[in-house]
């Protein structure tokens, strides 16, 4: 376990409150009313527990093994069934249309491959249910904002695990077949300027019906 991987933990836990603050409403009504088996793509140390609803059934897929012992213990605290799955978002090896839903809250930006990852949704999801997604991404070409997440992208990967603070994530979630895309585009109220652009929503998997 690299030192790089234990200092994200870390960082993970002390960083809980401020990320609560800022987008907490948000996730509250994006996950409070999933219900069944759901599947969360790099949970971190469990920062989403707090706002799933009673009889979710979580499954936790998680590469980095830092994580696992503060996602069980937040998972006791918070009443949560989980099962913890150490995978990269590319190749989780769970049965296809196991989930009701599945949740992927600031991970696309640090994965190697986003349409690969929203492909596993898609073959994990069952027809109709639901992917949500809250993401950091690019700012509009040409904005202040934008020249600083390019002038930092090479020191902000290296620190934070390889994520890319302008990756125009909303375009691969656009192309990834879904149905029903509901997304919207806001600031988050932050002053840490490369992630206040964000994006939030869901879509849901096709159906026969709707394929």
């Amino acid at each position: 376990m690299s030192a790089r991987k234990r200092f994200n933990a870390w960082l993970l836990g002390v960083l809980d409150g401020w990320f609560h603050r800022m987008v907490g409403e948000r996730k509250a009504a994006l996950l409070g009313g999933l219900r069944g088996t759901v599947v969360e793509l790099g949970p971190g140390a469990g920062a989403n527990l707090r706002y799933y609803g009673p009889g979710v059934r979580l499954i936790a897929v998680e590469p980095s093994a830092a994580m696992h012992d503060r996602l069980r213990a937040e998972a006791a605290r918070r009443g949560v069934s989980i099962e913890v799955v150490r995978a990269f978002g590319e190749a989780v090896d769970l049965p296809d249309g196991r989930a009701d839903a599945v949740v992927g809250t600031l991970v696309l930006c640090s994965v190697r491959d986003p349409a690969a990852v929203l492909a596993t949704v898609r073959r994990l999801l069952r027809p109709g249910g639901r992917f949500v997604f809250l993401e950091h991404v690019a700012a509009p070409s040409g904005t202040p904002i934008r020249w600083l997440q390019a002038a930092l992208h090479g020191p902000w990967r290296a620190v934070f695990d390889g994520c890319h603070p302008d990756r125009e994530t909303w375009t691969v979630i656009e192309r990834a077949g879904f149905v029903d895309l509901h997304l919207e585009r806001y600031d988050a109220p932050t002053l840490a300027w490369p992630i206040r652009p964000q994006i939030a929503g869901y879509a849901t998997a096709p159906t026969r019906d709707n394929p």
